[in-house]
């Protein structure tokens, strides 16, 4: 069996770190420091080698036969070292170095010691001890391949004035409550959103049928609240409001949350989040229009906050519509129906093109707030932001309906290396083939993790290309490390995993189909300054949002 590539081994330690809310490095490291203790390994039978061929974290092989369980449980390892320090009166400053982003030596020497778990411990096995300056060496490199600042000092007064606030800026948006969520999980160590969700509805006595999302709501913000003012600097505390912010802020990674926070540890308001919903009402306008006064008004404030024009006549003026004609003091009836009808074209012209010039300026998302604002007749624009708000939430419901025609070549139930057919469908009846995820087998699939990854993100395309309604043209799927290209964007590595995709769509810029997948779109979704029709598209676990120089 092939062994896993280094981005893959990655990956399990970041999926593993993040649902123990350990530092991810120190995993790594224990891979490291392990695997130099065994060096050299002659025999794929040696008693160093696991069930599927690798080497390991340490821990007992009987227990832990794969290196995903090994991961998994050197995680669940970590976390228990540090909660039973943490109850024999170990401070924050015991087990982390604040200023320096790691933990501290007399964490890392014990765990070099090693691990025995009790009987009653079914989630953790026995950790083998390790050289401890290997250990350490090992785990200083794996932070100092993070590339983020050398003084983090700062970052917990910023990451909690952030945190503070964030409640107030609550909207009930899906990422939202999903990044609440993952704080609970990790402040309370548990396993999945689920468990988390019930512990929340056993603190107000219901059950979990019982609990609505307003009252989940409600309590995840009081939770967020109370985790400032119960932060003590543990380890796993920090972790959780680190997840926190990043999936407020749709980062993709924490590393990049590290250095968001400390760049821009203000909380506000991210109108950006409305883009999608401004362009979704835009294009609803055509239908909705009737030519009556509101409506007639709206769209002229609009037009005159897009264009900054100083008044109502200079925008109308600005349409091509004569406004002497209006201000004749007894205009006759015909004049004003034509002058009206005028008006209504250049308005609705306006509106049509709106999608394909909207540039997600504050000059831009100004005019259509306004416009929201004037056509649903509400008194103020926080009134209209919630209103978008609530238009978001149900967007994010919508499940475009499956209108697969076209049909595909056959393909077999179970893929695998042996049998991957470029001209064949990857799903079912899709529209995907492994000539387009392999570059027409120029890329050929080194493992079964990719051939997996490249069906999950398949799954998700299929979605994607159905909402958009036009067809996908694929630049880029699945690339080994060797034949990454010289510039480097942020979704980078998701294609040595193979569930990340970039691609063109005919007619539209990546702009557009930015805002029309961003409401709902799990994972990676990305954009480029200097290529105005690429668009990127992966499958990792949570939320992220960039546009890149």
């Amino acid at each position: 069996m092939a062994q896993l590539t280094p981005e893959q081994r990655n990956v399990l330690y970041l999926r593993a770190a993040g649902r123990a809310g350990i530092h991810k490095s120190l995993l790594a490291a224990l891979y490291a420091a392990h695997r130099a203790s065994a060096e050299p390994i002659t025999t794929v039978d040696s008693s160093v080698r696991l069930a599927d061929g690798e080497t390991g974290l340490g821990l007992e092989p009987t227990d832990c036969p794969t290196f995903p369980e090994q991961v998994a449980y050197g995680a669940n390892v970590i976390r228990v070292l540090s909660d039973r320090l943490i109850a024999q009166s170990w401070q924050g400053k015991d087990l982390w170095y604040p200023a320096q982003g790691r933990y501290s030596d007399r964490f890392l020497e014990i765990i070099a010691d090693g691990f025995t778990p009790a009987a009653e411990d079914t989630q953790v096995a026995l950790l083998k001890s390790c050289n401890v300056e290997a250990l350490k060496t090992a785990y200083q490199n794996d932070i100092d391949q993070t590339g983020l600042p050398e003084d983090l000092s700062q970052l917990d007064e910023h990451l909690l004035s952030l945190v503070e606030r964030l409640p107030e800026l609550y909207w009930s948006l899906s990422h939202q409550r999903q990044a609440c969520l993952e704080a609970v999980r990790i402040w309370r160590n548990l396993n999945t959103t689920e468990a988390a969700i019930e512990s929340l509805a056993q603190e107000t006595n219901k059950s979990l049928r019982q609990l609505a999302q307003e009252d989940l709501d409600i309590t995840l913000k009081q939770f967020v609240q109370r985790s400032v003012l119960q932060y003590q600097h543990y380890p796993y505390q920090r972790e959780a409001l680190i997840r926190l912010v990043q999936y407020w802020r749709q980062l993709p990674s924490r590393e990049a949350t590290l250095v968001d926070i400390l760049r821009d540890p203000q909380p506000h308001a991210n109108l950006q989040l409305l883009d999608s919903v401004l362009l979704h009402f835009v294009t609803t306008l055509p239908a909705q229009y009737l030519g009556k006064g509101i409506q007639r008004n709206a769209l002229t404030e609009a037009f005159r906050v897009w264009r900054q024009l100083d008044s109502r006549s200079t925008a109308i003026t600005a349409l091509g519509v004569d406004t002497e004609i209006l201000g004749n003091a007894t205009p006759e009836p015909e004049t004003l129906q034509t002058v009206a009808q005028q008006l209504d074209r250049e308005l609705l012209s306006f509106a049509d093109r709106i999608p394909r010039l909207y540039r997600a300026s504050h000059q831009h998302r100004e005019s259509l707030i306004r416009l929201v604002q004037l056509w649903r007749e509400l008194p103020t624009r926080e009134q209209t932001i919630q209103s978008l708000a609530s238009d978001h939430q149900q967007i994010e419901q919508t499940v475009p309906p499956l209108k697969l025609t076209i049909s595909l070549p056959q393909r077999p139930a179970t893929w695998t290396l042996e049998n991957l057919e470029l001209t064949a469908s990857i799903l079912p009846d899709g529209q995907f083939t492994w000539a387009h995820a392999t570059q027409c087998g120029t890329c050929w699939p080194p493992n079964e993790p990719v051939i997996a990854a490249i069906i999950q993100i398949a799954t998700l395309l299929e979605r994607a290309q159905r909402q958009v309604g036009q067809p996908f043209m694929i630049n880029r799927w699945y690339q080994p490390l060797t034949m990454q290209r010289a510039w480097k964007t942020m979704g980078e590595k998701r294609h040595i995993l193979g569930d990340a995709v970039e691609f063109i769509c005919p007619g539209l810029t990546a702009n557009q189909l930015y805002w029309a997948l961003d409401p709902w779109w799990p994972g990676g979704l990305g954009r480029y300054t200097q290529y105005p029709l690429l668009c990127h598209l992966d499958a990792r676990p949570y939320r992220a949002r960039w546009q890149q120089e």
